[in-house]
């Protein structure tokens, strides 16, 4: 692999987010081969070993490519931890237990394809989104240029845990974890860490991330009322101002003054809650489930403790 194809590699896979992103496209594909089918509490062995060696397939290459990618080229230690609670006001956090408990849903739903009844296939699917979070954190302390982290795995713990305690607990999600992104000023400032195209700022730019708790509101309503099933209303979390992990540096890349606050950001909006929709439609069962960790543009609240009550027509 010739320098510049190593670099742009690189940059792709920037962020624990977008080392994750093939594993995740992956899953997603999986999810939509199975979206059409029947869920049956009568275990169909062979789709569950299409289940297994699918997902050992993909969890092998997501892996091999993690490491050639990323990994190969850095210095190898002895299993470290590193003490990174405070970066970008946890936003990062928020991000690792969104994407346990999205991997652990996905997993849910290809092991019921495959006949396993609710239970199993939840315990199951969790451990599968856990896996998939947590082996990063492997590769990451054996490395000299990141580490292992505690609140990384607790976060991961918590996506899990807040899957799986719903699917035990009501056999439903009434509460949904999702994300959303929009452009920010800040990724002009700090393009080499904050990304220097589109593509690499939805996925390094925090400023522009929210994540969202979104609560299905039918599911807490009488079973004979007629509110539309798909209304959630949502609560979000955001920050603005960040131009490093903990504190800012004074200057911008560029050499101009780079005087921003770092301040949090509290949202409530409403939401749709694409999986609550009935359809016969494999096609459109996909897309509702790919679009299930996809917090919508709705109008929405904000208060910060730098500008107080915001109200925004739409946000992203």
């Amino acid at each position: 692999m010739n320098d510049q194809a190593d670099f742009m590699i690189k940059n792709a896979f920037a962020g624990i987010s977008n080392r994750l992103l093939i594993l995740c496209l992956i899953l997603f594909y999986l999810a939509g081969e199975i979206s059409g089918q029947t869920q049956q509490d009568t275990l169909n062995k062979k789709r569950l070993n299409t289940v297994i060696i699918g997902s050992s397939v993909a969890y092998a290459s997501s892996l091999t490519v993690l490491y050639f990618a990323w990994y190969k080229d850095t210095d190898k230690t002895a299993f470290h931890f590193i003490p990174d609670s405070q970066y970008w006001l946890q936003l990062d956090k928020a991000g690792h237990v969104t994407t346990a408990y999205t991997f652990s849903n996905y997993g849910y739903w290809m092991l019921r394809w495959s006949g396993l009844n609710n239970k199993k296939s939840a315990i199951y699917g969790g451990v599968m989104g856990w896996s998939a979070m947590t082996v990063i954190e492997i590769l990451d302390g054996f490395s000299d240029d990141y580490g292992a982290s505690w609140s990384d795995l607790l976060a991961n713990t918590l996506g899990m845990g807040m899957f799986l305690g719903q699917q035990l607990g009501w056999k439903e999600q009434r509460f949904r974890l999702k994300f959303s992104y929009h452009p920010t000023e800040y990724a002009d400032c700090k393009p080499n860490k904050l990304g220097e195209n589109e593509l690499q700022r939805i996925l390094k730019d925090y400023n522009g991330h929210t994540y969202w708790l979104t609560m299905n509101i039918k599911s807490f309503l009488r079973k004979d009322s007629r509110f539309p099933a798909w209304i959630n209303v949502a609560a979000g979390y955001g920050g603005k101002g960040m131009i490093h992990e903990t504190k800012n540096s004074k200057t911008c890349d560029n050499g101009e003054p780079a005087d921003f606050n770092r301040v949090r950001q509290y949202y409530l909006s409403m939401d749709i809650d694409w999986t609550k929709i009935k359809t016969n439609s494999a096609f459109l069962q996909f897309t509702f489930k790919l679009l299930s960790f996809i917090k919508l543009p709705f109008p929405t609240l904000e208060y910060n403790n730098e500008n107080g009550v915001v109200w925004h027509w739409i946000y992203f």
